[in-house]
């Protein structure tokens, strides 16, 4: 059964952002909101989350899975970015746009698209999330959670942990936050590519 968690929007209860934080490091699964939807998130390194997204989305190995940082520093860890594309990342952040880049080192093996080594990153503009990133100190692995069959994201968390009680481990509340997922932007060839059309504005990309 998930453990409900009900954080305030504005002020989040670092009693509680401490709680999901020692949750994610003990391997949790949780879900969680951000400025553009829902998502499920899990410790960078744990093969069990990434396991546990897949079999609830009925994803295959070819996902692009998303890094959520805190911020552009931590970003840089992970992905290669040159001056052109810096420029357009910082732009965009923190918002709604996730950007796929050439990953580091840093990157594990089995996060990476198994053809262009590449993986999703963005910093979300939501206090919340914010809050538990800053907590937990390194990015969140993270998916949309879009169950399979289903046009839109999951929006409330009573509705996710009724539905999800037995597949994740937490769910946190802090109200509506929205329902269209973010924009992706393939930047791994150089040029801006734009994957899906989402929360953020792609007249910058185009």
């Amino acid at each position: 059964m998930a453990k409900y968690f009900d954080v305030h929007p504005e002020n989040p209860q670092p009693r509680s952002i401490a709680q999901i934080a020692d949750a994610v490091r003990s391997e949790a699964l949780i879900a969680y909101p951000t400025d553009s939807c829902y998502a499920l998130g899990c410790r960078l390194g744990s093969r069990d989350g990434m396991d546990r997204i897949r079999s609830i989305r009925h994803l295959d190995d070819r996902h692009h899975f998303t890094l959520m940082c805190r911020d552009f520093a931590q970003l840089g860890q992970f992905v290669r970015v040159d001056n052109d594309v810096f420029r357009a990342v910082k732009a965009s952040t923190p918002g709604s746009y996730t950007f796929i880049l050439p990953a580091t080192r840093e990157v594990p093996r089995k996060l990476l698209h198994p053809k262009k080594k590449t993986v999703g990153v963005r910093i979300p503009d939501h206090v919340v999330t914010q809050a538990l990133l800053a907590e937990l100190g390194e990015p969140l692995l993270s998916s949309t959670l879009l169950l399979p069959d289903e046009a839109e994201p999951l929006t409330q968390g009573w509705e996710i942990k009724d539905r999800l009680d037995h597949m994740v481990d937490a769910v946190v509340d802090s109200g509506e936050c929205g329902t269209e997922p973010t924009t992706v932007v393939d930047f791994s060839g150089g040029e801006a590519e734009i994957v899906r059309r989402g929360a953020g504005d792609t007249s910058r990309f185009e």
